[in-house]
């Protein structure tokens, strides 16, 4: 969400230019979009991005904006604005993920993404790949053209893993694999229990967190209305890692789509995941956290609202990906 507010700020759709500050503190990020502008203008990156930099820099909610590398635009939001997205992805839902990245394109979309009907791994990989780039893109504003899929005979290596390790399991370790690899897929490696297995991971850690906010409803803390919240006091690393890597969502689903790379989707649902246990682990909500639970009201209340946020987006990010998020441990 926050590439996508910079770009609303500049009146320009930048979605694609927006790459991490390498060695950046949290929220803080770089685009190339002044060189896109210059190479049409004819003129140098790096006066646009002092141009566009010294527009950002009026924003109450940026920190920083400056020119690096020549001509890109790097810019530092400030921790309350990246704290505000504990809030802003819970409202959001579903939507949490959306962008206009692909608005007035079309794709096509198979009518079924289920790998067992995929006479081989290399047809399995080409189905989930179109079906969660379809998914992807029309969370991007895409429009679907929907194309029928045919189904294959239940006796093929898919339909076989899918009989063994379930068709989650199955879709999960096709989405996640970078191009069409030749080499099956077996069905016993998929259902390896623990946080090794990204698959067990990711449903994991939103479980987990769809836990902690039902524990909170049956001690009765709740996490109060949206204009009560206190970004400030989501000011550990740990919760500014969580944060930015909620940030970078948008991003993800519509790289995921452009490039028809659902495992950069995966792998990124994998670090919200990743990153979401740490906190919890670090800096839990509720009181029988030990030592490291919050006496103050208002900071658990901070943390249930990131406990949310880290749920919807890794629930957002599995429903494109073709997944259940289960909603218990």
């Amino acid at each position: 969400m926050i590439p996508g507010d910079i770009a609303a700020a500049l009146g320009v759709r930048a979605s694609g230019t927006w790459r991490p500050v390498p060695g950046g503190a949290a929220g803080s990020y770089a685009t190339s979009l002044p060189f896109l502008m210059a190479s049409e203008a004819g003129t140098e990156p790096a006066g646009i991005a002092a141009a566009l930099a010294g527009r950002l820099r009026g924003e109450a909610w940026i920190e920083a904006a400056c020119v690096t590398g020549g001509g890109y635009l790097t810019v530092t939001v400030t921790a309350r604005a990246l704290a505000g997205l504990a809030v802003r992805v819970t409202e959001a839902g579903a939507a949490c993920a959306a962008s206009d990245a692909l608005r007035g394109t079309s794709v096509s979309a198979p009518s079924s993404d289920d790998p067992a009907w995929a006479p081989t791994w290399a047809a399995a990989r080409r189905l989930v790949a179109d079906a969660v780039t379809a998914r992807a893109a029309e969370c991007c504003g895409a429009t679907l053209d929907i194309r029928p899929v045919r189904s294959a005979s239940p006796c093929s290596a898919p339909a076989a893993a899918v009989a063994f390790a379930g068709t989650d399991a199955v879709r999960y370790a096709l989405a996640r694999s970078a191009s069409a690899r030749p080499e099956p897929t077996e069905g016993g490696l998929l259902v390896l229990g623990g946080l090794e297995s990204p698959f067990f991971l990711v449903r994991y850690a939103h479980a987990q967190a769809a836990s902690v906010l039902r524990w909170a409803g049956d001690l009765g803390v709740g996490r109060g209305g949206a204009d009560e919240f206190r970004g400030e006091l989501l000011s550990h690393p740990g919760e500014l890692e969580l944060l930015a890597a909620l940030s970078w969502l948008p991003e993800r689903v519509a790289a995921a789509a452009r490039r028809r790379r659902p495992d950069v989707l995966a792998r990124h649902v994998e670090c919200l995941a990743s990153r979401w246990l740490d906190c919890a682990e670090d800096h839990p909500a509720l009181p029988f956290g030990g030592r490291r639970a919050p006496r103050d009201p208002a900071e658990a209340s901070a943390r249930l609202w990131l406990a949310a946020a880290a749920q919807t987006a890794i629930a957002t990010g599995l429903r494109l990906l073709g997944v259940a998020a289960p909603p218990r441990i």
